[in-house]
This record gives structure tokens, C-alpha cells and sequence, in this order.
């Protein structure tokens, strides 16, 4: 078993306990809820369960050859269980494998955290007119990291659009002298040739297996940064892995470097700077106190929207609504200092634009400016589906993590991969991971880019009359 196979239950296993508590609380949703019959310690109880079954079904599919196969075991396996539990957890790891896939609107379908009002959070910044204005959050952001030695990026695992800005930071937090890149679940024992390779594989991390991931990793090893791993042992859980991550982060990033300047990318609250988290302190709290470095907090994960528009922030609706902005936004008040929803535990707050999709697929994958759509060829996939389509730098092998992915399941439909400008060797792959077609694509710079239309309008293609792909609920 490889290592992303070994490592996933640790920390994968504190992250299930943790939206436990968030659907306790309501804070979290998936398709089914637990009944109000069910008390914290069953619902617990039955989510642990759920785990070992899930994770037995996961480790069972990775005996089978390539995403699409592992994929299609693990869904013909998930119908064989049911219940409120094991639909939550299992809900999270077919959510990563559309990530994985490319397939993104169907991933949001699989597994979404709503997002209603936290306790303690500040006043919206439309509350009082002219106290705060709106800004790109791409400069405003860099700007705000300006003298700090740390700038800590937090994302929803199961949002991909949550990690697009930092791919799109890490160029503006280069040129501000920031030159050590952290992202979770990286693999220690793995840097030294994903370092080497200027790429990752599937054995560099877990999440490093989604696209857009992979992107973030490669940007920051083409930009300079000396990028290192943190993530804990198997055997720490909970506030013992967050101690140990931190520790890791400190004597990593700064032992034998005392000019580094470090930024992190790494999940939900383990960068909130106050508040109990997991039973103790978050990595963030852990690492100021450990290092004496007060970082720049940037949440990513509270205002986005949501297939589901019962599940967005409150917030976000209203700012969505009466500013229509096409990029993310942060908001400053006269002296440039940033609003924050949880000012104690984050400096600042990126508000996302409503998700916009072209030809199903979401147009933030053209990560604010940095890629373009590039059309497949005609007829490509030979009409053998269902078809994985993968672009990778020209010199790249397949044992890279593609640029990005695209599932078709019939000629019928259009797909466009996003890729920065430059020429791409093209494969298709079928269910039994042989490469069925091949080309090479050319993304060209100054493609006009699609407006796009709002997500939660997106409906099915049907490849023939019997069977829709993809159905977006409202």
C-alpha cells in the first residue's frame, strides 16, 4: 500500500470527527442529516463505523487499475451500504475523487458544507455604508503580507475553488520575498524527488492527486520556493497532530533559515490564530506560541457559494447581491485595515464570486487569470467512453499529476480543459487505464474567456435518452 493509502486514516479520521461535531451543530450538511433522536455519542459511534467501512471499500479500490476504476468500484461499493452516517463519510471521499477527476459540479453534488452565520461573528461589512469597500483580494492580500515572516492560506478540502486564490498568491507572495511553501499532507520522504522533479505524483500527498492541488505545488517549485512537508505522524489525532505540525513548521521552515518567509496552505480552522479547536489549540496557535511569529490568517473557507443556495453565508448572499464582483474580494476600511468574519481568529476574509460554469465545468479553474480555456480535439476519445481525458506539460510523464482532467462519458458533450498558455502533450485513458488517444493541445494566451453562466442553473446533457450525466439540485 502506498503512502497517501497508509496516511489517510489519521488525519482523515480527525477531519470526519470534526464535521461529526459541525452536523451536530448544524453548521454542516450533506444529502441525509442524523435524526434528532440520535445523541453526540451515537451519532459519533456511527460515524466510526461508517469510517471502517468506508475505508475498507477505499482500500479495496485502490487495487484497481486508475482513477476511473477505482472510481467506479468505490460507487458500485457505496450503494451495497446505506445510513445517515455512512453517507457523510462516504459523501467526502467521492467527493475527492471527482476532485480527483476533474469533475467538480459533481463533487459539490456528492458533499458541501453549508455555511449559516458562526457565533461571535462581526458585523457584516455592508452594516454600515462607506465603513468598508470592497478590493481584489489578489493584491490586497500580498499587500497585507508585507512585513510579516508567515502568511498562513486555509481551504474546504472538499471546495477545490477554495484553493484557486492561493495558486494565484503564491506568484504576488514571491515578489514580496516569501520563499518557503508548506501545503498539507505532503509526504516528508517524498520532497527530496518532488523537489528534483519540479511535479508531483500520486505519491507526493493526498490531496495532491486533484488537479488544482498539484498546480499549487507546482507554481511554488517553479516560482523558487523551497517547499517542505508538516504534516504529523499516523499516530497523532486530534490537538496532538496540530502540536506536531506546528513543530514541524517551525524547525522546517526556520531552523538553519533564519531568513525565511514562509507561506501555508492548509485546511479549515488548523490556521485559526484564538479559539479552541479539536480539543485544544489549532497549528496556527501552536506555531505562534512555539515561534514567536504572528502570521497573516487569510479564511477562505466561510463565504462561497453553494449549489445548494440554502447553504450559503448569509453574508456572502448579501455582498453577492449588491456588488456582483467576477473575482474574490476582500473589504478594508479607510486606514487599509481588513474585515475579518472572525476577527479573533482570522486577520482577513476572502468573499468568492458566485461560481460560474461554461460547458459544465466552473470557470475558476482559469485561477483568476492564470489559465485559459483550450477545446479538446474533434473526435478525440476515439468514441470509447467512458474517456479521461489529461494534459501535461510538454516532458512531463505520466506518472505527473496532470494540469487538468476531464470525464466525458459521450461525444454529445463539450469540455474545454483550463491550462496556463504553453503546449500540452494530450491522453485519453478508458476504465481499464489504457491510453486510447493522444494529441498535442495548444493553450493560447489571449483566449477570450467565457462569461459563463450562475452554477445553480446548470442542468444535465443527456448522452442518450435513457440516462442524464449530471443534475444540479437547487
Amino acid at each position: 500500500m502506498n503512502n497517501w493509502c497508509q496516511n489517510i486514516r489519521g488525519w482523515f479520521g480527525a477531519f470526519c470527527l470534526t464535521v461529526s461535531c459541525l452536523l451536530l451543530a448544524g453548521c454542516a450538511a450533506s444529502s441525509t442529516r442524523p435524526s434528532g433522536a440520535t445523541t453526540p455519542a451515537q451519532w459519533q459511534a456511527e460515524q466510526i463505523a461508517a469510517l471502517d467501512q468506508a475505508q475498507q471499500i477505499y482500500d479495496q479500490a485502490q487495487q484497481q487499475p486508475g482513477l476511473l476504476a477505482q472510481d467506479e468500484f468505490m460507487r458500485h461499493a457505496g450503494h451495497q451500504h446505506s445510513g445517515a452516517a455512512f453517507t457523510v463519510i462516504f459523501g467526502q471521499y467521492q467527493n475527492w475523487y471527482d476532485g480527483f477527476l476533474g469533475s467538480y459540479l459533481r463533487a459539490q453534488r456528492k458533499f458541501a458544507i453549508a455555511q449559516p452565520l458562526p457565533h461571535h461573528a462581526a458585523a457584516s461589512p455592508l452594516a454600515q455604508p462607506g465603513a468598508w469597500h470592497a478590493v481584489p483580494a489578489l493584491p490586497a492580500i500580498a499587500r497585507l503580507a508585507r512585513g510579516k515572516r508567515a502568511v498562513f492560506l486555509n481551504e474546504d478540502h472538499t471546495n477545490p475553488e477554495t484553493r484557486s486564490l492561493s495558486v494565484a498568491l503564491l506568484a504576488r507572495l514571491r515578489a514580496e520575498g516569501f520563499n518557503t511553501f508548506a501545503a498539507e499532507t505532503l509526504y516528508r520522504k517524498g520532497i527530496a524527488g518532488l523537489r528534483r522533479r519540479g511535479y508531483a505524483t500520486a505519491d507526493s500527498g493526498f490531496y495532491t492527486r486533484e488537479p488544482v492541488y498539484a498546480e499549487m505545488v507546482r507554481t511554488a517549485l517553479r516560482l523558487g520556493y523551497r517547499v517542505i512537508a508538516y504534516e504529523a505522524a499516523d499516530s497523532a489525532h486530534a490537538d496532538a497532530r496540530e502540536r506536531e505540525e506546528a513543530a514541524n513548521l517551525y524547525r522546517r521552515a526556520f531552523v538553519g533559515h533564519p531568513d525565511a518567509r514562509l507561506v501555508v496552505n492548509a485546511g479549515f480552522a488548523h490556521i485559526e490564530k484564538h479559539g479552541r479547536y479539536l480539543g485544544g489549540h489549532s497549528m496556527a496557535e501552536d506555531f505562534m506560541r512555539l515561534s514567536g511569529i504572528d502570521p497573516l490568517a487569510v479564511e477562505q473557507t466561510m463565504l462561497t457559494g453553494h449549489l445548494r443556495k440554502s447553504y450559503d453565508s448569509p453574508y456572502w448572499r448579501a455582498v453577492i447581491d449588491a456588488l456582483h464582483p467576477r473575482q474574490p474580494v476582500v473589504f478594508l476600511n479607510a486606514q487599509n485595515r481588513p474585515w475579518s468574519l472572525l476577527p479573533r481568529a482570522y486577520d482577513v476574509s476572502v468573499f468568492f464570486p458566485r461560481e460560474r460554469t461554461a460547458d459544465g465545468r466552473p470557470i475558476w479553474l482559469g485561477l483568476w487569470g492564470l489559465r485559459v480555456p483550450a477545446a479538446l480535439p474533434s473526435g478525440f476519445c476515439k468514441g470509447q467512453y467512458p474517456c479521461l481525458v489529461e494534459a501535461r506539460a510538454v516532458g512531463e510523464p505520466r506518472a505527473a499529476i496532470p494540469a487538468d482532467r476531464v470525464l466525458l462519458r459521450c461525444d454529445a458533450q463539450q469540455r474545454a480543459l483550463w491550462l496556463r498558455p504553453g503546449i500540452y502533450a494530450l491522453i485519453a485513458v478508458d476504465a481499464a487505464d489504457h491510453v486510447i488517444d493522444s494529441a498535442t493541445l495548444v493553450a493560447k494566451a489571449g483566449t477570450p474567456l467565457p462569461r459563463g453562466a450562475p452554477a445553480t442553473d446548470y442542468r444535465a446533457m443527456a448522452c442518450h435518452p435513457l440516462m442524464q450525466v449530471f443534475k444540479v439540485r437547487h
